[in-house]
């Protein structure tokens, strides 16, 4: 179906197969209500949410991508302080090393989870594994479902405080994690039909624009598609700038709100904090490459 440019989309929407508090279901039923024309769940480490979305079926006329969202590590020499997302749209569901790949980095999330709250417990914030589960029902246990226990039981008024003065890095109790080689993740999502796209820019720590350019020049080499050129945290400035870089590059341009339901309140899906727009074009482009 053809869409104008009045038609929004939302390529990166998290359920509860990892850190999101809508299920795949609920999500779907509201990218209708808004009549989006296209969207992505995009879980972290984790296809479950793509799975069952793809076992309930599309909505019409909404139309989907299978997606994902692996932390990958920084490539060398490039060094950043903080690890990259990539994003994967259009994968194969059923690829085995896609699969393999994020069995491991699910049971790397699983392990690092009792050390964080060993370190709260050190602190004198206790939080016990039951409580997180509480929030994390049948999904991956996360450090934002730690941070919603410790808003619960008054310790910090709010999940940003709760990153800021404890979980972030560099915090107390901060732990960090296993990582994907960069270069590996994209050739894995290459490798299973997929399009690696580089996620919220605007959260890669560099001190200048031309570091985060070279990121990019280093990224495609390996193979990357795409960037992330419309977040809710993207200033007008942001975005020239990324869509820039896309164009000398020749990569495709992708958005998304990054919903989380209640972890992230202000965030809406389709919407981001409001006046959050995202192009339907972007998609038909991404598609007319994809089928290419």
């Amino acid at each position: 179906m053809d869409y104008n440019n009045n038609v929004g989309i939302d390529l990166h929407i998290h359920s509860t197969a990892s850190d999101g508090t809508l299920t795949p279901f609920e999500i779907l039923n509201i990218a209708q209500k808004l009549n989006l024309g296209a969207i992505s769940i995009t879980d972290h480490d984790t296809i479950d949410g793509s799975k069952e979305a793809l076992r309930i079926g599309m909505p019409s006329p909404l139309r989907f991508l299978t997606g994902v969202e692996i932390s990958v590590s920084s490539p060398q020499p490039l060094l950043y302080s903080e690890s990259i997302h990539i994003l994967g749209y259009s994968i194969n569901l059923d690829d085995p090393i896609l699969n393999h790949t994020l069995e491991v980095l699910q049971e790397a999330r699983k392990n690092r989870n009792p050390q964080i709250l060993e370190r709260l417990n050190n602190l004198g914030i206790d939080i016990t594994f039951n409580d997180i589960l509480k929030e994390a029902g049948d999904g991956q246990v996360g450090r934002p479902h730690i941070a919603q226990s410790m808003v619960n039981k008054g310790f910090v008024k709010s999940i940003d405080e709760a990153f800021i003065n404890y979980l972030g890095k560099g915090k107390p109790a901060y732990v960090d994690k296993f990582r994907v080689d960069c270069s590996k993740a994209i050739k894995i999502i290459l490798d299973s039909g997929g399009f690696p796209v580089l996620a919220h820019p605007i959260l890669i720590k560099t001190k200048n624009d031309n570091i985060l350019e070279d990121l990019v020049v280093t990224l495609k080499t390996m193979g990357l598609k795409g960037i992330e050129v419309y977040y809710p945290q993207h200033s007008p400035d942001n975005i020239a700038y990324y869509t820039k870089l896309a164009k000398r590059y020749g990569l495709l341009m992708t958005g998304g709100t990054d919903f989380h339901g209640s972890l992230k309140p202000d965030i809406k899906i389709g919407l981001g904090n409001g006046d959050f727009f995202v192009p339907y074009e972007l998609y038909e482009k991404l598609v007319k490459r994809w089928k290419k």
